[in-house]
C-alpha cells in the first residue's frame, strides 16, 4: 500500500493566485506498524476504508481562505516592523496587521500574520498541515485561519498565515506573567473548560480524528472576552484509521507537556493530547509551569512537586497558587486535581476522554456556583487561615478554661473562709470565764 507526502507547489507566477495550496505527490514511506506520510500526517489514501482524510476535506472548503499577496501582508505590518511584533515561535514571528476587508468595503480588519522564518522543510511542512486542518475545522474554541501567501520569488520562498486577532494574548502569559493582573479562579476555569471542548471537538467531533499533539498554555489563546482558542496546528495529525490503535511518528512537541508512552514508542494517539491537558490542569491550580529551573530541585518539575500533595491529602492547599489570595473553592479545586490525576495516568487506554473530561469540569463548576456561600467560604479556606482559626479555639477553650478553675477556687476559698471564722469563734467562747 502507498502513502504520499504532499507539499504546496506555487503556481501564481504563471496562472495566477489560486484558492488554496496545490497537494501533489512527492514520495512515498511507511512507517513500522501504520501506514501514513513521511510527515506523519496519515492521509485518505492510506485508509482501508472509504473514510474521508483531511486533504479531501480541505479540497471542498479551500475556497473559503483568502489568499494574499506578500505585498499586501508586508503593507499590513509596516515591512514586518519590530514595532508590529506580537509572538514568536518555532515558526516565526508573528504580527499584528490591519487589511483591507475581502470585498474592498468598509473598516480594516486587524488580524495576526505569522511569517515563517524560510529556512528549512520542516518549517514549510508544517505550515502546509496548518493551512490544511485550519481550512477545514471550524469550532467556537479553535482559532479561525483567514486566509495564507505562498510565494516563491527572487527573494526567496515567503510562507504567511492570517489569523483573526487574538487581543488578550495566551492563557500562558495571564498565568505566569507577573505583569498582568491575576487570572479569577472562575475564569480559569472557564478557559480551561473550553480548551477541554475544543480538543473534544477534535477527537471526537469530525468524521476523521485529530490529534493536537502540542497542546500547552502558550496555545490556548484568549479574544476579547478571555475566550480561549487552539493555535498552532503545526504538529496536528491525523488519528488512526479504523482498525488501528495508534499513529506511529517521529516525537514532536514540548518537554514537558508530551506523554511518555507516546516519547518511549513514537505511538501517537488521542490519550497522548488527554496527558498534555492534565499536565496543564496542574498549571492552572498552582500558578506554575510544568518545568522551572529557578525553583530548589525538588520543586523544578512540576508533576514530581504535586505528588507530596495528594488531592485527599490536608496539605493538598499548599499547592495552589497563592497569587489566588484563597480565592476559590477547595472542593473545587480537589476535585480538578483528581481529574488531572486521570489524566497522567501510565497507561494511555485508562486516561479518559476528552468530551468526559470536558463534561466532569462542567459538572465541577456547576456544582461549584451552587453551593452554598457558607459552605464556599469554609472550602476556599487556605491552610493559614485554618491554623489561625484553631488558635483562636484554642484561646477561646483556654479561657473558658481558666475561668472555670478560678471559680472553683473561689468556692473553696469561701469554704476555708467559713471554717475558720467558724473554728475562731470556738476559740472566743472558751476564753470565757
Amino acid at each position: 500500500m502507498k502513502c504520499f507526502q504532499y507539499y504546496f507547489k506555487d503556481k501564481s507566477r504563471s496562472r495566477g493566485q489560486r484558492s488554496a495550496p496545490e497537494l501533489k505527490q512527492r514520495s512515498t514511506t511507511k512507517t513500522d506498524d501504520s501506514s501514513c506520510t513521511t510527515d506523519g500526517m496519515i492521509n485518505s489514501s492510506c485508509s482501508e476504508n472509504s473514510q474521508r482524510g483531511i486533504s479531501e476535506m480541505y479540497e471542498e472548503k479551500a475556497h473559503n481562505l483568502r489568499v494574499f499577496s506578500f505585498s499586501e501582508l508586508r503593507n499590513a505590518t509596516n515591512g514586518f516592523s519590530r514595532l508590529f511584533k506580537i509572538g514568536e515561535g518555532g515558526f516565526g514571528n508573528v504580527y499584528k496587521g490591519s487589511i483591507k476587508p475581502a470585498d474592498g468595503e468598509g473598516d480594516p480588519i486587524v488580524v495576526a500574520i505569522k511569517k515563517l522564518n524560510g529556512d528549512g522543510f520542516q518549517g514549510h511542512k508544517q505550515w502546509v498541515t496548518e493551512v490544511q486542518f485550519l481550512g477545514v475545522l471550524e469550532h467556537p474554541n479553535l482559532v479561525k485561519l483567514l486566509g495564507y501567501c505562498a510565494v516563491d520569488g527572487e527573494r526567496g520562498i515567503q510562507r504567511l498565515l492570517v489569523y483573526e486577532f487574538m487581543r488578550n494574548k495566551s492563557l500562558d502569559d495571564h498565568l505566569f506573567n507577573k505583569a498582568y493582573p491575576v487570572l479569577p479562579w472562575k475564569t480559569r476555569l472557564q478557559i480551561i473548560l473550553g480548551a477541554a471542548q475544543g480538543l473534544a471537538f477534535l477527537h471526537e467531533g469530525l468524521e476523521v480524528q485529530v490529534i493536537y499533539r502540542d497542546f500547552k498554555t502558550s496555545n490556548v489563546l484568549l479574544d476579547e472576552d478571555l475566550k480561549p482558542k487552539l493555535s498552532d496546528f503545526g504538529l496536528a495529525r491525523e488519528g488512526p484509521m479504523a482498525g488501528r490503535t495508534h499513529v506511529s511518528t517521529a516525537v514532536v512537541g514540548t518537554y514537558g507537556y508530551a506523554a511518555p508512552d507516546y516519547i518511549e514508542t513514537g505511538h501517537l494517539t488521542a490519550r497522548s493530547d488527554v496527558w498534555s491537558f492534565g499536565v496543564v490542569l496542574y498549571e492552572i491550580l498552582t500558578g506554575r509551569r510544568s518545568l522551572e529551573r529557578n525553583r530548589p530541585k525538588v520543586e523544578q518539575k512540576l508533576l514530581e512537586w504535586v505528588k507530596q500533595f495528594p488531592a485527599d491529602s490536608k496539605k493538598f492547599g499548599l499547592i495552589m497558587d497563592p497569587r489566588l489570595e484563597n480565592q476559590y473553592s477547595m472542593s473545587a479545586a480537589r476535585r480538578i486535581a483528581r481529574l488531572a490525576d486521570s489524566c497522567l495516568l501510565k497507561s494511555a487506554k485508562d486516561r479518559p476522554k476528552m468530551s468526559q473530561v470536558a463534561e466532569t469540569l462542567e459538572q465541577i463548576i456547576q456544582d461549584s456556583s451552587e453551593g452554598s456561600p457558607s459552605k464556599n467560604s469554609f472550602e476556599a479556606t487556605g491552610n493559614d487561615d485554618l491554623i489561625d482559626s484553631s488558635k483562636k479555639l484554642d484561646h477561646v477553650e483556654a479561657s473558658k478554661s481558666w475561668k472555670r478553675r478560678m471559680a472553683h477556687l473561689a468556692k473553696l476559698s469561701e469554704h476555708v473562709d467559713d471554717a475558720s471564722r467558724r473554728r475562731f469563734a470556738i476559740m472566743q467562747r472558751a476564753k470565757v470565764p
